[in-house]
């Protein structure tokens, strides 16, 4: 059963990363805003998740599953490659800061929500 909630979370997950990229479109930009966005909220998210009480089969499903799809570090990596390879070194720069620096301040103050939900 706990395969199943994660199977499920992560169909959804992946949809829901789909349609952040569709709406956010990013043609012709320097900065790769799906892929921070998606990763600095679902750092946020999961700090709930992980900071709170719930069950542990909406964990399995929005934690592992649902977040685990929606967000992406092999995506974040390689735009970094990207970057580098297309000589905008100073984007690539500012791509990891803030999303190494602002996706562990959200991860932060979700843990701290999530554990006072759980009060």
């Amino acid at each position: 059963m706990m395969l199943l909630y994660v199977a499920i979370g992560g169909f959804f997950g992946a949809i829901a990363r789909y349609g952040v990229s569709q709406l956010i479109k990013q043609n012709n930009l320097n900065f790769p805003f799906a892929t921070f966005f998606v990763n600095t909220i679902g750092s946020f998210l999961l700090g709930i998740v992980i900071g709170s009480v719930f069950h542990s089969s909406i964990r399995l499903f929005f934690g592992v599953g649902f977040l685990g799809s929606f967000t992406t570090y092999s995506t974040f990596m390689v735009e970094n490659v990207k970057l580098i390879l297309e000589n905008k070194s100073k984007w690539m720069i500012l791509y990891s800061f803030l999303s190494y620096m602002i996706g562990t301040g959200l991860a932060f103050l979700g843990l701290i929500i999530g554990i006072s939900l759980g009060k």
